[in-house]
């Protein structure tokens, strides 16, 4: 009879190995995204090429009145037509570098005078035989979760379960999930923090990684749970559960899981959106109990929890260097349901499509409501005589409260209005490493209030146009809204864009879609239109497109064309059409144009 073959049974690993393990693990992780650094270095480079860049959109501040650009830009040309006709009327010559990331032009008109153009240089997201496989990453599987985000967690959620079940077993060896969960503190912290040190490496901002902060704090939580679960177990099947859960360590354990417990509850998405307030309060509860007890229940976890205490105490220091107290003017909109918030004593320091954290310093919106903090997009551009702009939609009961005070404005000084001490905090979110004026053509579909996000790119690149820093050739503006009605408070500013605009077009046309189909067809101004239900995005992607390929934009033209951006603000729902829209697009158009990329902004 043979002899039994016997299986060697690997043996367990010890503390001190599980906990290299997990070290190690999180080593390779922070490898990956140094290595995601490192690709995305030269948009970093091209975004700080200037000193001034180094400033824009990270802290405000106030220049005088005399360096500021007023609400209608000089135009640089003193005939447009020279402009338009340069071939035939108009002597060029290369007078630096002929690099194409960045060359100059000089012009010289009729009368003798030169104006020279300095286009920033334009850096793609991704290399030409990529451009297939990284349209893939947009194809969303939910509302504003995309095929590269759930790729991501997935490979994280595989990382961590081979930290922790390796040659372990969650009932035998409870310890490796504890150090699991400790390990990814600091990646909770990081990603949470509004100045985003992860985020500002990798050009990406805090809003754009809230999504992987949600995925990898949930999985503290089960981590932590699952290994209180094991001792629990542990002790049960020993029948030593209350001499062990009487011991301090045991204590501090249960605290801190029942700490996360709590903030993971109140971080749901009732809560999240309906008691936004609520959910911050329990988290700042949560974290000064999380904290201590972890560092009592096991004093070996300090060099983790020093980490995370680091990274919580950078993000509130840079909190308070952004925060800016000033007077704001505020005035209902009524045909926008929103509050116009006009902060002139602020105009610098932020870039186009950022945001800003405002606190109203008075009793009108409610006794207690002065302590609520609320994110709104910025809805001007820095550096003219207007400041800081922001419109607030009636969207809740602190956006309704500010517009009936808003309503009891009365005449000040010099206008219609009612001063108010505001607290400002920022600028966040915003392009990351992106340049918009380095695009050959532009793009905006918005809903609703994500028009303030348009507004204050398209004059951006309006100015920085007329001073012969855009290579943009082509801008169009969609926007969806509910009644034809909302036009109105705009039209003035939208009409003043498209004439502005002289060396690159702006169209511009508005859609409603709950108002009668003949409620208003026609807004009698060249550039704008108006037109019931809603867009084809598709037909307005080709058609900027088509545009942005052709010849006519003078300097522009002697330049490669430097792909298309797509930019939209709006709900999720908007952003998955725009995204299908864009996928519709042929890849050899997509090359013709020099590639499509899409800056993703959500409103709610």
């Amino acid at each position: 009879m043979p002899a039994a073959t016997i299986t060697p049974v690997t043996p367990p690993l010890s503390a001190e190995q599980a906990e290299s393990l997990v070290f190690h693990v999180i080593l390779f992780l922070l490898f990956l995204v140094g290595f995601l650094v490192l690709l995305r270095l030269p948009r970093a480079f091209a975004r700080f090429r200037r000193s001034s860049d180094w400033l824009n959109g990270h802290f405000l501040w106030r220049s005088s009145c005399r360096s500021l650009s007023t609400s209608r830009t000089v135009q640089t040309f003193p005939d447009s037509d020279d402009y338009s006709t340069y071939g035939s009327s108009i002597k060029e010559r290369k007078e630096a570098s002929t690099d194409d990331s960045h060359t100059l032009y000089s012009f010289a008109n009729k009368n003798g005078d030169h104006v020279t153009f300095s286009f920033p240089p334009h850096v793609a997201t991704c290399p030409r035989f990529l451009r297939q496989l990284f349209t893939l990453h947009r194809v969303r599987i939910s509302p504003g979760f995309s095929v590269s985000q759930a790729f991501i967690v997935v490979f994280y959620l595989a990382s961590l379960c081979y930290a922790g079940f390796y040659k372990s077993s969650p009932f035998s060896d409870p310890v490796r999930t504890g150090w699991v969960a400790v390990a990814q503190l600091p990646f909770v912290f990081a990603l949470a923090a509004k100045n985003n040190i992860l985020g500002m490496l990798l050009g990406f901002t805090y809003e754009k990684l809230n999504y992987l902060h949600r995925f990898v704090g949930r999985l503290v939580v089960i981590a932590a749970n699952i290994h209180s679960l094991g001792y629990i177990y542990k002790w049960s099947i020993a029948g030593t559960f209350r001499q062990q859960i009487s011991h301090p360590f045991s204590t501090w354990g249960l605290v801190a899981v029942i700490a996360l417990d709590f903030m993971w509850l109140f971080s749901l998405s009732f809560f999240r959106t309906r008691f936004h307030n609520v959910m911050c309060t329990a988290h700042i509860i949560g974290i000064a109990l999380v904290i201590p007890a972890i560092w009592l229940h096991m004093p070996s976890t300090i060099p983790w929890l020093t980490a995370c205490l680091g990274l919580y105490g950078l993000d509130r220091v840079m909190r308070i260097l952004k925060t800016r107290i000033a007077t704001a003017t505020i005035r209902p909109l009524p045909e926008l349901n929103a509050t116009r918030i006009e902060i002139p004593h602020i105009n610098r320091g932020w870039r186009a499509g950022q945001h800003v954290r405002l606190r109203v310093l008075s009793f009108g919106p409610g006794w207690l409501r002065w302590m609520e903090v609320h994110p709104f997009t910025i809805a001007s551009v820095s550096g003219t005589q207007e400041g800081l702009v922001l419109m607030a939609k009636k969207s809740g009961r602190w956006t309704n409260a500010l517009y009936e005070m808003a309503k009891g404005s009365g005449y000040t000084e010099s206008e219609y209005g009612r001063r108010v001490k505001v607290i400002v905090e920022g600028p966040y979110g915003g392009p990351g490493h992106a340049i918009f004026a380095s695009y050959s053509a532009a793009v905006f579909v918005v809903g609703g209030s994500g028009i303030t996000f348009a507004l204050s790119t398209i004059q951006e690149l309006i100015q920085k146009d007329l001073k012969g820093q855009s290579r943009v050739k082509t801008i169009t503006l969609v926007w969806v809204v509910q009644d034809p009605a909302s036009l109105q408070p705009l039209l003035p500013l939208f009409a003043s864009m498209v004439q502005q605009s002289v060396y690159t077009p702006v169209h511009i046309a508005v859609h409603y879609t709950r108002a009668s189909p003949g409620a208003a067809a026609q807004t009698r101004i060249p550039g704008i239109t108006l037109a019931p239900g809603r867009p084809k995005v598709g037909k307005v992607l080709e058609g900027a497109l088509a545009r942005a390929v052709a010849l006519g934009a003078g300097a522009k033209d002697e330049e490669r064309v430097s792909g298309m951006l797509v930019g939209v603000c709006g709900p999720p729902g908007l952003g998955d059409d725009v995204s299908r829209a864009v996928a519709t697009i042929s890849s050899a158009r997509r090359d013709q144009v020099g590639g499509i990329e899409m800056h993703e902004e959500y409103v709610s």
